[in-house]
């Protein structure tokens, strides 16, 4: 099945801030999970029943991008701060 990948603004005003290097990481993580969304870990919310991250080190900060799949599109919810420990998650969640 073909995903067709959706950012949402949260993380559209995320990504903006980082350097190239940063973006480049983002960019390869996003192109593994349009070839196998399912991959990552599964984490759960209230609200959804697909939600998943993929772990990755920023700048030596350990960062979590956020997505949600509903069929057929994967929405790219926001890079979390590990040190926040999820706390926001469904803050984010409730923006899509």
């Amino acid at each position: 099945m073909k995903h067709k990948i959706i950012p949402s603004n949260t993380f559209i005003k995320q990504i903006e801030k980082l350097d190239i290097n940063s973006k480049k990481i983002i960019h390869d993580k996003i192109q593994l999970i349009k070839e196998n969304p399912y991959r990552y870990k599964k984490i759960h919310s209230k609200k959804f029943s697909r939600v998943f991250r993929v772990r990755f080190s920023i700048n030596k900060q350990e960062t979590r991008l956020i997505y949600v799949i509903i069929e057929p599109n994967i929405i790219i919810v926001c890079l979390l701060d590990r040190g926040k420990n999820y706390k926001d998650l469904e803050k984010y969640l409730k923006k899509i």
